[in-house]
Protein backbone atom coordinates (compact mmCIF):
# COMPACT_ATOMS: atom_id res chain seq x y z
CA UNK A 1 0.00 0.00 0.00
CA UNK A 2 2.81 2.19 0.83
CA UNK A 3 5.04 1.38 -2.61
CA UNK A 4 6.32 4.39 -3.90
CA UNK A 5 4.37 5.67 -7.49
CA UNK A 6 7.63 5.90 -8.75
CA UNK A 7 8.71 2.51 -7.93
CA UNK A 8 5.48 0.73 -9.89
CA UNK A 9 5.90 -1.42 -12.93
CA UNK A 10 3.68 -0.61 -15.65
CA UNK A 11 0.52 -2.91 -15.92
CA UNK A 12 -0.41 -4.28 -19.32
CA UNK A 13 -3.26 -2.77 -20.60
CA UNK A 14 -5.93 -4.58 -22.95
CA UNK A 15 -8.94 -1.76 -22.01
CA UNK A 16 -9.86 1.07 -23.46
CA UNK A 17 -8.34 4.00 -23.10
CA UNK A 18 -10.41 7.15 -22.74
CA UNK A 19 -9.72 9.85 -25.45
CA UNK A 20 -9.93 13.02 -22.73
CA UNK A 21 -12.34 15.89 -23.21
CA UNK A 22 -13.98 14.50 -26.38
CA UNK A 23 -16.86 12.62 -25.08
CA UNK A 24 -18.15 13.46 -21.73
CA UNK A 25 -21.02 11.92 -22.74
CA UNK A 26 -19.26 8.43 -21.51
CA UNK A 27 -16.54 7.38 -18.49
CA UNK A 28 -13.91 4.95 -18.04
CA UNK A 29 -13.46 3.90 -14.07
CA UNK A 30 -11.75 1.28 -12.60
CA UNK A 31 -12.58 -1.23 -9.81
CA UNK A 32 -10.55 -3.27 -7.72
CA UNK A 33 -13.64 -5.86 -7.07
CA UNK A 34 -16.09 -7.33 -9.74
CA UNK A 35 -19.13 -8.72 -7.89
CA UNK A 36 -19.51 -12.47 -8.50
CA UNK A 37 -23.19 -12.18 -9.64
CA UNK A 38 -25.77 -9.08 -10.49
CA UNK A 39 -28.51 -10.73 -8.74
CA UNK A 40 -30.03 -8.91 -6.07
CA UNK A 41 -31.35 -11.83 -4.07
CA UNK A 42 -27.73 -12.87 -4.22
CA UNK A 43 -26.32 -9.75 -2.38
CA UNK A 44 -25.68 -7.30 -5.37
CA UNK A 45 -25.97 -3.76 -4.22
CA UNK A 46 -27.94 -5.08 -1.19
CA UNK A 47 -27.22 -1.81 0.05
CA UNK A 48 -28.92 0.23 -2.31
CA UNK A 49 -26.97 2.65 -5.33
CA UNK A 50 -27.54 -0.93 -7.94
CA UNK A 51 -27.54 0.85 -11.43
CA UNK A 52 -29.10 -1.59 -13.07
CA UNK A 53 -32.44 -1.98 -10.33
CA UNK A 54 -34.54 0.28 -9.08
CA UNK A 55 -35.67 -0.44 -5.44
CA UNK A 56 -39.13 0.71 -3.59
CA UNK A 57 -36.68 3.01 -1.56
CA UNK A 58 -33.51 4.41 -2.23
CA UNK A 59 -30.40 5.97 0.32
CA UNK A 60 -30.24 9.94 -0.25
CA UNK A 61 -26.71 9.76 0.58
CA UNK A 62 -26.57 10.99 3.93
CA UNK A 63 -28.74 8.04 6.10
CA UNK A 64 -32.26 8.86 4.71
CA UNK A 65 -34.29 7.32 2.76
CA UNK A 66 -36.63 8.95 -0.77
CA UNK A 67 -38.93 6.83 -2.74
CA UNK A 68 -38.01 5.02 -6.15
CA UNK A 69 -40.28 2.54 -6.99
CA UNK A 70 -42.67 3.78 -4.44
CA UNK A 71 -44.83 6.81 -5.77
CA UNK A 72 -44.61 7.98 -2.00
CA UNK A 73 -43.29 7.30 1.80
CA UNK A 74 -44.39 3.70 3.06
CA UNK A 75 -47.24 3.74 5.43
CA UNK A 76 -47.53 1.65 8.13
CA UNK A 77 -50.00 0.76 10.92
CA UNK A 78 -49.57 2.29 14.28
CA UNK A 79 -47.52 -1.41 15.77
CA UNK A 80 -45.46 -1.53 12.82
CA UNK A 81 -46.50 -4.76 11.58
CA UNK A 82 -47.90 -4.22 8.45
CA UNK A 83 -46.37 -1.33 5.72
CA UNK A 84 -48.75 -0.91 2.81
CA UNK A 85 -46.46 1.09 -0.24
CA UNK A 86 -48.36 2.78 -3.01
CA UNK A 87 -46.20 1.83 -6.47
CA UNK A 88 -44.89 4.51 -9.37
CA UNK A 89 -47.14 4.06 -12.06
CA UNK A 90 -45.73 3.89 -16.08
CA UNK A 91 -42.14 2.39 -14.99
CA UNK A 92 -41.09 -0.83 -17.31
CA UNK A 93 -38.12 -2.79 -17.25
CA UNK A 94 -34.97 -3.33 -19.21
CA UNK A 95 -37.00 -5.81 -21.70
CA UNK A 96 -39.89 -3.76 -21.66
CA UNK A 97 -42.36 -5.54 -19.53
CA UNK A 98 -44.28 -2.91 -17.27
CA UNK A 99 -43.80 -2.97 -13.70
CA UNK A 100 -46.71 -3.47 -11.18
CA UNK A 101 -47.03 -4.92 -7.89
CA UNK A 102 -46.77 -8.33 -9.11
CA UNK A 103 -42.56 -7.82 -9.49
CA UNK A 104 -42.60 -6.62 -6.03
CA UNK A 105 -44.36 -9.91 -4.39
CA UNK A 106 -42.66 -11.93 -6.72
CA UNK A 107 -39.21 -10.48 -5.42
CA UNK A 108 -39.86 -10.37 -1.96
CA UNK A 109 -41.48 -13.59 -1.95
CA UNK A 110 -38.15 -15.14 -3.63
CA UNK A 111 -36.36 -13.37 -1.20
CA UNK A 112 -37.69 -15.60 1.68
CA UNK A 113 -38.96 -18.80 0.24
CA UNK A 114 -35.82 -21.05 0.89
CA UNK A 115 -37.03 -22.99 -2.16
CA UNK A 116 -35.04 -20.14 -4.14
CA UNK A 117 -31.95 -20.08 -1.87
CA UNK A 118 -31.51 -16.64 -1.16
CA UNK A 119 -28.32 -15.64 0.41
CA UNK A 120 -30.03 -12.47 1.60
CA UNK A 121 -33.09 -14.55 3.41
CA UNK A 122 -31.64 -13.51 7.05
CA UNK A 123 -32.24 -9.98 6.10
CA UNK A 124 -35.81 -10.71 5.73
CA UNK A 125 -36.47 -12.84 8.55
CA UNK A 126 -39.36 -10.72 10.05
CA UNK A 127 -41.20 -10.98 6.88
CA UNK A 128 -44.22 -13.17 7.00
CA UNK A 129 -45.66 -12.39 3.81
CA UNK A 130 -46.16 -9.85 0.99
CA UNK A 131 -49.30 -9.29 -1.26
CA UNK A 132 -50.35 -6.99 -3.83
CA UNK A 133 -53.46 -5.31 -2.88
CA UNK A 134 -53.77 -4.35 -6.42
CA UNK A 135 -51.86 -3.83 -8.92
CA UNK A 136 -49.61 -0.65 -7.71
CA UNK A 137 -50.22 -1.08 -4.06
CA UNK A 138 -48.10 -3.67 -1.92
CA UNK A 139 -49.11 -4.70 1.51
CA UNK A 140 -46.13 -6.29 3.85
CA UNK A 141 -47.22 -8.22 6.88
CA UNK A 142 -44.49 -8.73 9.70
CA UNK A 143 -44.05 -11.38 12.37
CA UNK A 144 -42.54 -8.50 14.80
CA UNK A 145 -43.29 -4.86 15.09
CA UNK A 146 -40.44 -3.74 13.28
CA UNK A 147 -39.80 0.13 12.88
CA UNK A 148 -36.84 -0.20 10.41
CA UNK A 149 -38.51 -1.94 8.04
CA UNK A 150 -38.31 1.60 5.28
CA UNK A 151 -34.48 0.69 5.06
CA UNK A 152 -35.30 -3.13 3.81
CA UNK A 153 -36.90 -1.57 0.79
CA UNK A 154 -33.66 -0.72 -0.67
CA UNK A 155 -33.74 -4.12 -2.69
CA UNK A 156 -33.77 -4.40 -6.05
CA UNK A 157 -37.04 -5.37 -7.73
CA UNK A 158 -36.73 -7.82 -10.58
CA UNK A 159 -39.33 -9.09 -12.73
CA UNK A 160 -41.83 -11.62 -11.87
CA UNK A 161 -40.97 -14.23 -14.92
CA UNK A 162 -37.71 -14.42 -13.68
CA UNK A 163 -38.79 -16.03 -10.82
CA UNK A 164 -41.54 -18.31 -12.36
CA UNK A 165 -39.88 -21.30 -11.00
CA UNK A 166 -39.26 -21.81 -7.13
CA UNK A 167 -35.42 -23.03 -7.87
CA UNK A 168 -32.24 -22.25 -6.41
CA UNK A 169 -31.06 -18.89 -7.60
CA UNK A 170 -27.28 -20.23 -8.33
CA UNK A 171 -28.67 -20.56 -12.07
CA UNK A 172 -30.71 -18.01 -12.57
CA UNK A 173 -30.21 -15.98 -15.91
CA UNK A 174 -29.94 -12.33 -13.46
CA UNK A 175 -26.49 -13.38 -12.32
CA UNK A 176 -25.42 -12.23 -15.35
CA UNK A 177 -27.98 -10.80 -17.52
CA UNK A 178 -29.69 -8.52 -15.22
CA UNK A 179 -33.13 -6.92 -15.39
CA UNK A 180 -34.02 -4.19 -14.09
CA UNK A 181 -35.95 -0.66 -13.79
CA UNK A 182 -32.69 1.07 -13.02
CA UNK A 183 -30.84 4.05 -14.58
CA UNK A 184 -28.03 1.79 -16.42
CA UNK A 185 -28.33 -1.56 -18.04
CA UNK A 186 -25.89 -3.99 -18.55
CA UNK A 187 -24.60 -4.42 -22.48
CA UNK A 188 -21.69 -6.11 -22.11
CA UNK A 189 -19.71 -8.02 -18.64
CA UNK A 190 -16.42 -9.76 -20.13
CA UNK A 191 -15.64 -11.24 -16.63
CA UNK A 192 -12.20 -10.52 -15.02
CA UNK A 193 -11.97 -7.58 -17.83
CA UNK A 194 -14.82 -5.40 -18.26
CA UNK A 195 -18.25 -3.89 -17.42
CA UNK A 196 -20.31 -1.44 -19.97
CA UNK A 197 -23.62 0.39 -18.94
CA UNK A 198 -25.47 2.23 -20.89
CA UNK A 199 -28.03 4.21 -20.07
CA UNK A 200 -31.81 3.80 -19.65
CA UNK A 201 -33.83 5.87 -22.50
CA UNK A 202 -37.15 4.75 -20.58
CA UNK A 203 -35.74 5.23 -17.01
CA UNK A 204 -38.65 7.06 -14.88
CA UNK A 205 -36.15 9.27 -13.29
CA UNK A 206 -34.80 10.83 -16.59
CA UNK A 207 -31.63 9.17 -19.11
CA UNK A 208 -28.75 9.63 -17.61
CA UNK A 209 -26.71 12.29 -19.24
CA UNK A 210 -23.57 10.32 -19.01
CA UNK A 211 -25.19 7.41 -21.33
CA UNK A 212 -21.86 4.89 -21.26
CA UNK A 213 -19.74 4.10 -18.37
CA UNK A 214 -17.39 0.87 -19.01
CA UNK A 215 -15.59 -0.12 -15.92
CA UNK A 216 -12.48 -1.83 -15.58
CA UNK A 217 -11.59 -4.71 -13.40
CA UNK A 218 -7.96 -4.57 -11.94
CA UNK A 219 -7.32 -5.97 -8.14
CA UNK A 220 -3.97 -4.51 -7.85
CA UNK A 221 -4.20 -1.27 -5.80
CA UNK A 222 -0.65 -0.10 -6.85
CA UNK A 223 -1.80 -0.95 -11.07
CA UNK A 224 -5.01 1.06 -11.05
CA UNK A 225 -2.90 3.70 -8.94
CA UNK A 226 -0.35 3.52 -12.34
CA UNK A 227 -2.90 3.74 -14.53
CA UNK A 228 -5.02 6.44 -13.35
CA UNK A 229 -1.20 8.71 -13.28
CA UNK A 230 -1.25 7.74 -16.85
CA UNK A 231 -4.49 9.30 -17.35
CA UNK A 232 -5.82 6.07 -18.37
CA UNK A 233 -9.23 6.12 -16.01
CA UNK A 234 -11.64 8.77 -14.99
CA UNK A 235 -11.64 7.39 -11.54
CA UNK A 236 -11.15 4.41 -9.12
CA UNK A 237 -11.06 3.76 -5.63
CA UNK A 238 -7.42 3.15 -3.57
CA UNK A 239 -6.28 2.70 -0.41
CA UNK A 240 -6.35 6.32 1.34
CA UNK A 241 -2.26 6.87 1.27
CA UNK A 242 -2.17 5.96 -2.24
CA UNK A 243 -5.44 7.96 -3.04
CA UNK A 244 -3.57 10.92 -1.38
CA UNK A 245 -0.76 11.09 -3.55
CA UNK A 246 -2.83 11.32 -6.70
CA UNK A 247 -4.36 14.48 -6.34
CA UNK A 248 -3.48 16.90 -8.68
CA UNK A 249 -2.56 16.59 -12.66
CA UNK A 250 -6.49 16.64 -13.15
CA UNK A 251 -7.92 14.41 -10.53
CA UNK A 252 -9.24 15.28 -7.17
CA UNK A 253 -8.87 13.06 -3.91
CA UNK A 254 -11.98 12.61 -2.06
CA UNK A 255 -12.65 10.37 1.35
CA UNK A 256 -15.89 9.46 2.39
CA UNK A 257 -16.77 8.92 5.70
CA UNK A 258 -18.50 5.40 6.36
CA UNK A 259 -20.19 3.02 8.73
CA UNK A 260 -17.61 0.52 7.47
CA UNK A 261 -15.59 -1.24 10.27
CA UNK A 262 -12.83 -3.88 10.33
CA UNK A 263 -12.45 -6.14 13.27
CA UNK A 264 -10.87 -8.89 14.25
CA UNK A 265 -13.32 -11.89 15.04
CA UNK A 266 -12.43 -14.33 17.89
CA UNK A 267 -13.84 -17.84 17.30
CA UNK A 268 -15.85 -18.83 20.60
CA UNK A 269 -15.05 -22.13 20.24
CA UNK A 270 -11.33 -21.80 19.92
CA UNK A 271 -9.25 -22.41 23.45
CA UNK A 272 -7.80 -19.39 22.90
CA UNK A 273 -10.09 -16.94 21.74
CA UNK A 274 -13.17 -18.11 23.36
CA UNK A 275 -11.57 -17.52 26.45
CA UNK A 276 -13.07 -14.07 27.88
CA UNK A 277 -9.44 -13.01 29.36
CA UNK A 278 -7.93 -13.28 26.38
CA UNK A 279 -10.88 -11.36 24.54
CA UNK A 280 -10.61 -8.36 26.77
CA UNK A 281 -6.84 -8.42 27.06
CA UNK A 282 -6.75 -8.46 22.95
CA UNK A 283 -8.65 -4.75 22.96
CA UNK A 284 -6.96 -3.25 25.23
CA UNK A 285 -3.78 -4.18 23.57
CA UNK A 286 -5.29 -3.34 20.19
CA UNK A 287 -3.24 0.85 19.80
CA UNK A 288 -6.10 1.56 17.34
CA UNK A 289 -5.22 5.20 16.75
CA UNK A 290 -1.53 3.89 15.65
CA UNK A 291 -3.17 1.98 13.43
CA UNK A 292 -5.42 4.64 11.99
CA UNK A 293 -2.75 7.33 11.19
CA UNK A 294 0.22 4.66 9.71
CA UNK A 295 -2.13 2.63 7.57
CA UNK A 296 -4.59 5.42 6.80
CA UNK A 297 -3.32 8.44 7.33
CA UNK A 298 -5.69 9.45 9.80
CA UNK A 299 -8.55 8.97 7.60
CA UNK A 300 -11.17 6.90 9.27
CA UNK A 301 -12.24 6.27 12.81
CA UNK A 302 -11.07 4.34 15.75
CA UNK A 303 -14.05 1.43 16.96
CA UNK A 304 -14.79 0.05 19.45
CA UNK A 305 -18.20 -1.48 18.64
CA UNK A 306 -20.02 -2.08 15.87
CA UNK A 307 -21.69 1.70 15.74
CA UNK A 308 -19.68 4.37 14.31
CA UNK A 309 -19.96 7.88 15.43
CA UNK A 310 -21.54 9.25 12.34
CA UNK A 311 -24.51 7.70 13.41
CA UNK A 312 -24.47 10.35 15.94
CA UNK A 313 -27.61 9.33 17.84
CA UNK A 314 -27.37 6.17 18.27
CA UNK A 315 -23.82 6.14 19.67
CA UNK A 316 -22.53 5.69 22.76
CA UNK A 317 -18.95 7.60 23.32
CA UNK A 318 -18.29 6.07 26.42
CA UNK A 319 -18.61 2.26 25.02
CA UNK A 320 -14.83 1.83 24.35
CA UNK A 321 -10.85 0.04 25.47
CA UNK A 322 -8.46 2.06 26.25
CA UNK A 323 -5.09 1.30 24.71
CA UNK A 324 -3.55 0.19 27.94
CA UNK A 325 -0.85 -2.88 27.03
CA UNK A 326 -0.27 -3.02 31.47
CA UNK A 327 -3.61 -3.45 32.41
CA UNK A 328 -3.75 -6.38 29.36
CA UNK A 329 -1.13 -7.73 30.83
CA UNK A 330 -2.77 -7.86 34.64
CA UNK A 331 -6.13 -9.16 32.43
CA UNK A 332 -3.95 -11.86 30.68
CA UNK A 333 -1.68 -12.87 34.79
CA UNK A 334 -5.02 -13.04 36.43
CA UNK A 335 -6.74 -15.40 34.31
CA UNK A 336 -3.65 -17.62 34.84
CA UNK A 337 -2.02 -17.10 31.52
CA UNK A 338 1.62 -16.95 32.03
CA UNK A 339 4.68 -16.26 29.58
CA UNK A 340 7.44 -18.80 28.74
CA UNK A 341 10.51 -18.69 28.03
CA UNK A 342 10.18 -17.58 24.56
CA UNK A 343 7.76 -14.69 25.47
CA UNK A 344 4.47 -16.63 24.33
CA UNK A 345 1.70 -17.20 27.34
CA UNK A 346 0.59 -20.24 28.16
CA UNK A 347 -2.22 -21.88 30.35
CA UNK A 348 -1.99 -25.49 31.53
CA UNK A 349 -0.83 -26.90 27.78
CA UNK A 350 -2.52 -24.27 26.08
CA UNK A 351 -0.33 -21.99 24.04
CA UNK A 352 -1.68 -18.38 23.59
CA UNK A 353 -1.90 -18.64 20.02
CA UNK A 354 -4.42 -18.64 17.01
CA UNK A 355 -4.53 -17.75 12.86
CA UNK A 356 -5.63 -14.39 11.48
CA UNK A 357 -6.65 -14.95 7.99
CA UNK A 358 -6.91 -11.81 5.67
CA UNK A 359 -8.05 -12.03 2.04
CA UNK A 360 -5.05 -12.72 -0.03
CA UNK A 361 -5.84 -9.16 -2.33
CA UNK A 362 -6.85 -6.37 0.20
CA UNK A 363 -3.80 -4.96 1.30
CA UNK A 364 -5.60 -2.77 4.05
CA UNK A 365 -6.55 -6.01 6.10
CA UNK A 366 -3.21 -7.60 5.30
CA UNK A 367 -1.96 -4.32 6.87
CA UNK A 368 -4.29 -4.55 9.74
CA UNK A 369 -3.75 -8.14 10.64
CA UNK A 370 0.08 -7.54 10.25
CA UNK A 371 -0.78 -4.70 12.60
CA UNK A 372 -3.21 -5.97 15.34
CA UNK A 373 -0.60 -9.34 15.68
CA UNK A 374 2.27 -7.00 16.46
CA UNK A 375 0.15 -5.49 18.81
CA UNK A 376 -0.84 -8.88 20.40
CA UNK A 377 2.82 -10.21 20.44
CA UNK A 378 3.75 -7.60 22.73
CA UNK A 379 1.57 -8.85 25.40
CA UNK A 380 2.49 -12.39 25.05
CA UNK A 381 -0.13 -14.02 22.63
CA UNK A 382 1.38 -15.06 19.11
CA UNK A 383 -0.91 -14.35 16.34
CA UNK A 384 -0.15 -16.44 13.17
CA UNK A 385 -1.64 -14.34 10.18
CA UNK A 386 -2.89 -16.02 6.66
CA UNK A 387 -3.50 -14.50 3.72
CA UNK A 388 -6.20 -16.41 1.68
CA UNK A 389 -8.86 -16.79 -0.67
CA UNK A 390 -12.38 -15.93 -0.10
CA UNK A 391 -13.37 -19.93 -0.40
CA UNK A 392 -10.82 -20.83 1.64
CA UNK A 393 -11.77 -18.08 4.23
CA UNK A 394 -15.40 -19.47 4.29
CA UNK A 395 -14.58 -22.75 5.12
CA UNK A 396 -12.18 -21.92 8.08
CA UNK A 397 -14.06 -18.71 9.44
CA UNK A 398 -15.87 -20.70 12.55
CA UNK A 399 -12.34 -21.72 13.60
CA UNK A 400 -10.23 -19.48 12.52
CA UNK A 401 -9.86 -15.62 13.10
CA UNK A 402 -10.72 -13.18 10.24
CA UNK A 403 -10.18 -9.53 9.47
CA UNK A 404 -14.06 -9.04 9.01
CA UNK A 405 -15.30 -5.78 7.01
CA UNK A 406 -19.47 -4.71 7.43
CA UNK A 407 -21.47 -1.74 7.50
CA UNK A 408 -24.64 -0.07 6.78
CA UNK A 409 -25.60 3.37 8.06
CA UNK A 410 -29.25 3.32 7.18
CA UNK A 411 -30.47 1.89 10.36
CA UNK A 412 -28.72 0.79 13.40
CA UNK A 413 -30.55 -2.45 13.38
CA UNK A 414 -28.55 -3.04 10.21
CA UNK A 415 -25.40 -1.73 11.39
CA UNK A 416 -26.23 -4.66 14.53
CA UNK A 417 -28.05 -7.42 14.41
CA UNK A 418 -26.37 -9.65 12.15
CA UNK A 419 -22.72 -9.11 13.26
CA UNK A 420 -23.89 -9.91 16.84
CA UNK A 421 -27.29 -11.57 17.70
CA UNK A 422 -26.84 -15.23 18.68
CA UNK A 423 -29.98 -15.63 16.61
CA UNK A 424 -27.97 -15.17 13.61
CA UNK A 425 -25.18 -17.86 13.68
CA UNK A 426 -25.39 -20.29 10.93
CA UNK A 427 -27.67 -17.91 8.71
CA UNK A 428 -24.87 -17.16 6.63
CA UNK A 429 -21.34 -17.42 6.00
CA UNK A 430 -21.04 -13.91 7.78
CA UNK A 431 -23.72 -13.26 9.84
CA UNK A 432 -21.78 -13.21 13.30
CA UNK A 433 -19.17 -15.92 12.43
CA UNK A 434 -17.34 -16.19 15.26
CA UNK A 435 -20.61 -17.45 16.95
CA UNK A 436 -20.86 -14.64 20.07
CA UNK A 437 -23.39 -15.25 22.52
CA UNK A 438 -24.44 -12.31 25.04
CA UNK A 439 -27.51 -12.30 26.42
CA UNK A 440 -27.22 -8.55 27.36
CA UNK A 441 -25.98 -7.56 24.27
CA UNK A 442 -29.33 -10.03 22.55
CA UNK A 443 -31.78 -8.18 24.83
CA UNK A 444 -31.06 -4.90 23.66
CA UNK A 445 -30.72 -5.75 20.22
CA UNK A 446 -34.31 -7.15 19.93
CA UNK A 447 -35.70 -4.35 21.87
CA UNK A 448 -33.63 -1.74 19.51
CA UNK A 449 -35.50 -3.29 16.91
CA UNK A 450 -38.76 -3.76 17.99
CA UNK A 451 -39.36 -0.23 19.85
CA UNK A 452 -41.30 2.15 17.48
CA UNK A 453 -40.20 5.30 19.65
CA UNK A 454 -36.71 6.74 18.27
CA UNK A 455 -35.70 7.44 21.76
CA UNK A 456 -36.49 4.28 22.60
CA UNK A 457 -34.37 3.16 20.17
CA UNK A 458 -31.50 4.59 21.18
CA UNK A 459 -31.50 3.84 24.55
CA UNK A 460 -31.17 -0.20 23.46
CA UNK A 461 -29.01 0.30 21.22
CA UNK A 462 -26.14 2.46 23.41
CA UNK A 463 -27.50 -0.52 26.07
CA UNK A 464 -25.73 -3.10 23.61
CA UNK A 465 -22.76 -1.53 22.88
CA UNK A 466 -22.21 -0.98 26.44
CA UNK A 467 -23.00 -4.60 26.86
CA UNK A 468 -20.60 -5.51 24.58
CA UNK A 469 -17.63 -3.75 25.89
CA UNK A 470 -18.11 -5.22 29.37
CA UNK A 471 -17.88 -8.93 27.69
CA UNK A 472 -16.57 -8.31 23.90
CA UNK A 473 -16.33 -11.32 21.10
CA UNK A 474 -14.40 -9.54 19.31
CA UNK A 475 -11.96 -6.34 18.53
CA UNK A 476 -13.14 -3.95 16.16
CA UNK A 477 -10.57 -1.83 15.35
CA UNK A 478 -11.89 1.17 12.52
CA UNK A 479 -14.44 2.84 10.37
CA UNK A 480 -12.53 3.27 7.78
CA UNK A 481 -13.12 6.40 5.22
CA UNK A 482 -13.59 5.17 1.41
CA UNK A 483 -11.15 6.92 -0.61
CA UNK A 484 -11.10 7.81 -4.26
CA UNK A 485 -9.38 9.44 -6.66
CA UNK A 486 -11.49 11.56 -9.84
CA UNK A 487 -10.63 13.44 -12.81
CA UNK A 488 -11.87 16.95 -12.85
CA UNK A 489 -13.17 19.62 -15.00
CA UNK A 490 -15.53 16.91 -17.12
CA UNK A 491 -18.88 17.00 -15.06
CA UNK A 492 -20.75 18.21 -12.37
CA UNK A 493 -22.64 16.43 -9.67
CA UNK A 494 -20.90 15.01 -7.26
CA UNK A 495 -21.82 15.15 -3.98
CA UNK A 496 -20.25 13.50 -0.62
CA UNK A 497 -21.82 10.08 0.97
CA UNK A 498 -21.69 8.42 3.98
CA UNK A 499 -21.38 4.96 2.88
CA UNK A 500 -22.20 1.40 3.87
CA UNK A 501 -19.25 -1.14 3.93
CA UNK A 502 -20.15 -1.91 0.24
CA UNK A 503 -18.04 0.77 -2.35
CA UNK A 504 -15.97 1.14 -5.29
CA UNK A 505 -17.67 1.78 -8.39
CA UNK A 506 -21.39 1.56 -7.44
CA UNK A 507 -21.11 3.77 -4.15
CA UNK A 508 -17.97 6.56 -3.88
CA UNK A 509 -18.37 9.32 -6.04
CA UNK A 510 -20.63 7.72 -8.26
CA UNK A 511 -23.44 6.47 -6.26
CA UNK A 512 -25.41 9.49 -7.89
CA UNK A 513 -23.63 9.02 -11.40
CA UNK A 514 -26.95 9.02 -13.33
CA UNK A 515 -27.46 12.96 -12.19
CA UNK A 516 -24.29 14.05 -12.92
CA UNK A 517 -24.15 16.27 -16.16
CA UNK A 518 -21.44 17.54 -18.60
CA UNK A 519 -19.34 20.23 -17.09
CA UNK A 520 -20.14 22.15 -20.32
Amino acid sequence: MTTSLATLALAGCSTPTRDRGNDPGSMLLADGYEPDSLNPLLGYAHAGAAKFYDGLMSFDGNGSLLPALAAEPPQSTPDARSWTVKLRRGVTFHDGTPFDAEDVVATYRAAIDPAYASTVSSDYAMLADVTAVDAHTVRFDLNIPYAPWPARMVLGIVPKEKLAEPAPLTDSELNTAPVGTGPYRLVEWRQGERMVWEGNPDHWDGKPRIGRITVVFATDDNTRAQRVQAGEFDGTVLPPLLADRLGGNGYRTVHHRTADYRSITLPSEHPVTGDPAIRMALNHAANREGMLQALLGGHGKPAYTPMPPSMERFHEPTARFDFDRQRAERILDDAGWRPGSDGVRRRGGQRARFTLMYFADDSLRKQLARAFASDAAAVGVEVRIAGVDRTAAAERIGTDAIVLGSGNPLDPDLQMYSGLHSSVIGTGTYNNPARYRNARVDEALDGGRRALDPAERARFYKQAQKAFVADPGLVYLAFIDHSYVLRTGVWTGYEPVVEPHTHGTTWGPWWNVEDWKPAR
